[in-house]
């Protein structure tokens, strides 16, 4: 079902300068004083890049921002033949500092514009021992990779970072998704095309900065063993997966405050035009607000501070 960025927005109770649909947030639990802490600045690049920013500490997530045409939304779908291309115009733009990038899969619209990310900035990257293969092939600088596979908790210097391990979405009749597979052993042949860049394993992360606990899930799905009773503050989640994916990863985890749609966008389209949907999003918002959760939709490069 194709919907406009117009039909998306039609009927919100409210929409702020950020993009904020629904309720607000409640200040503090009754009974329960408010708490100090350090705003936290959300800005958000298409897919699931987020540049996540309190203060002087920057977290990146599969910081993807050249948004090359691949085809992935048409009744065709996706070229696996697509070159692999980096933009680093857009880039420089948009990102400059960073200690931290967090890779969740190893697809091409989350993992292609890293190796020139990390040697930009010069911070660590957090993936699976794919991954680290993977961007070794791609000439990413060694010393900044940090193979991870969940159970980690690891100190920055200004946050924390907990990874998880997760699940790609899968859907159709076979239960399937793109580029399948692992390099855990050996460092592969350069990435050329997108079906160079396999999912290579799913992590999920946990970031606490600034006093906030944010939950990064790259796509609709998870593993419900390893979030069972999780409390954070803030989830980025995503539409697509199996039905009810939504409902289940709300009733696995405590009670959020707030939901942040991520990778609901045709990342087919250039970054400085408004997102276009790829799917309906109203599932996705109705299964946030019934919980009580405000339910938080940003567009291309928009910013919200929690």
């Amino acid at each position: 079902m194709k919907v406009t960025r117009r039909g998306m927005l039609a009927g919100a109770a409210a929409v702020g300068a950020a993009g904020v649909i629904g309720r607000p947030a409640s200040a503090e639990t009754p009974g329960k004083p408010k708490e100090r802490r350090t705003p936290v600045e959300f800005t958000w690049f298409g897919t699931h890049a987020w540049q996540i920013r309190c203060g002087e500490h920057v977290v990146l997530t599969d910081p993807w921002l050249t948004r090359f045409h691949t085809g992935t939304f048409t009744p065709e779908g996706a070229d696996p033949k697509t070159k692999l291309v980096i933009d680093k115009t857009v880039i420089d733009k948009h990102l400059g500092k960073a200690d931290a990038i967090l890779v969740h899969h190893g697809h091409y619209d989350h993992l292609s514009d890293v190796p020139y990310v990390a040697a930009k900035t010069q911070a660590t990257v957090l993936g699976t021992q794919t991954h680290v293969n993977l961007l070794k092939a791609m000439r990413t600088q060694a010393d900044l990779l940090s193979p991870v596979r969940g159970g980690e908790y690891l100190v920055f210097d200004g946050f924390t970072v907990e990874v998880y391990p997760s699940l790609h979405s899968c859907g159709g009749k076979r239960h399937t998704y793109a580029y399948p597979g692992y390099h855990q052993d050996a460092v592969p042949p350069r990435p050329r095309v997108i079906e160079d860049l396999v999912e290579g394993g799913t992590l999920a992360y946990v970031i606490t900065i600034g006093g906030l606990r944010i939950l990064s899930l790259s796509t609709a799905n998870f593993d419900p063993h390893a979030l069972r009773d999780l409390q954070v503050d803030v989830v980025l989640v995503a539409p697509g997966g199996e039905p009810g994916v939504t409902d289940r990863l709300l009733e696995t985890i405590k009670p959020v405050p707030t939901a942040l749609a991520t990778h609901w966008d045709d990342f087919d389209k250039p970054l400085a035009e408004p997102g276009v949907p790829w799917t309906d999003l109203t599932p996705l918002r109705t299964s946030v607000e019934k919980t009580g959760a405000r339910f938080v939709l940003l567009d291309l490069l928009q910013k919200i501070s929690l």
